[in-house]
């Protein structure tokens, strides 16, 4: 998959924006008016007339176009991982009751997906059609 990334510094407008920055400068007497700079991630998949994707990010705006990106498509790894846990490995059918047995299952869940995921990139492991 192959999409076109642009960013912009913007300022962000709306009530949540203007009582995030009036509460970050520690009350109306401190605070300038100006909201803080903003950095926007648009992405233009190729073939597409019009941008798909848009993402608000704190960074500098000197934060380079490749960090965005990949920072940006973290999320669907992240989410990815979270469905293979849940789904897959059983993470959500935890039926205990003590925090102790609740710690021995995630650690037993987790060892299983990080053996999983180093199997997955063991290029000398045959895969099934």
């Amino acid at each position: 998959m192959t999409s076109r990334f642009t960013v912009r510094t913007i300022r962000p407008a709306g009530r949540q924006s203007l009582a995030t920055a009036q509460t970050a400068a520690g009350g109306r007497n401190r605070w300038d008016g100006v909201l803080p700079a903003r950095t926007l991630l648009i992405e233009s998949p190729e073939g597409q007339d019009a941008p798909t994707g848009y993402r608000i990010s704190n960074l500098p705006g000197t934060t380079q176009v490749t960090d965005l990106v990949r920072w940006a498509k973290m999320r669907g790894c992240v989410e990815h991982d979270s469905r293979e846990l849940k789904h897959g490995l059983g993470l959500d059918h935890f039926e205990g009751r003590t925090w102790r047995g609740w710690h021995h299952y995630v650690t037993l869940v987790a060892a299983a997906q990080a053996f999983l995921t180093l199997r997955q990139l063991d290029p000398r492991v045959r895969t099934s059609a």
